[in-house]
């Protein structure tokens, strides 16, 4: 059976990676256009380095949401590098949640949360869910093979002296 919440979170971190770098870029542009400055430094270099981590998270981000559509398209649980970058966005989108409470707001605070309990869901969710492995007919719980065929058979009755 299919689960839609892989499709989702998918979906939620592609978008997020295009607001992410679409917010940076214009930080970038605005601090470039006014000729910013915070303690000194270059206004330049701030406005390169806002639009190149604004490409960077959102990479980041677009890759989180490959392997979430993998996850989907496949229907298996994430493993290796996959499980590692979901549980890394995961505790990413925690500490914005953070910090989004303290800076700007419950609203973005919710949003953050939000995709935080989408991606623990796609983690949980999909965990353990493979297919319990039968054991072959006519064999007893510790491998070896019944004498008549049947999955166990009974102890040998007791001798009497």
């Amino acid at each position: 059976m299919r689960r839609p919440v892989a499709w989702i979170v998918a979906v939620v971190l592609f978008v997020e990676a295009l607001g992410v770098v679409a917010l940076n870029w214009i930080l970038g542009t605005v601090v470039d256009n006014q000729q910013m400055s915070l303690a000194g430094l270059d206004p330049d270099v701030m406005s390169t380095s806002s639009k190149g981590a604004g490409v960077v998270f959102g990479l980041y981000f677009v890759l989180c949401g490959v392997v979430a559509l993998l996850v989907a398209l496949r229907n298996r649980p994430p493993a290796g590098l996959g499980r590692v970058l979901l549980i890394s966005a995961a505790v990413v989108h925690g500490l914005l949640g953070a910090f989004a409470w303290g800076l700007m707001g419950w609203p973005e605070f919710l949003f953050m949360i939000l995709v935080l309990a989408l991606i623990v869901l796609l983690l949980m969710t999909y965990d353990g869910q493979g297919e319990p492995e039968s054991e072959p007919a006519g064999t007893t719980p510790d491998g070896t093979k019944g004498g008549d065929g049947s999955p166990l058979t009974p102890p040998p009755a007791p001798s009497t002296p």
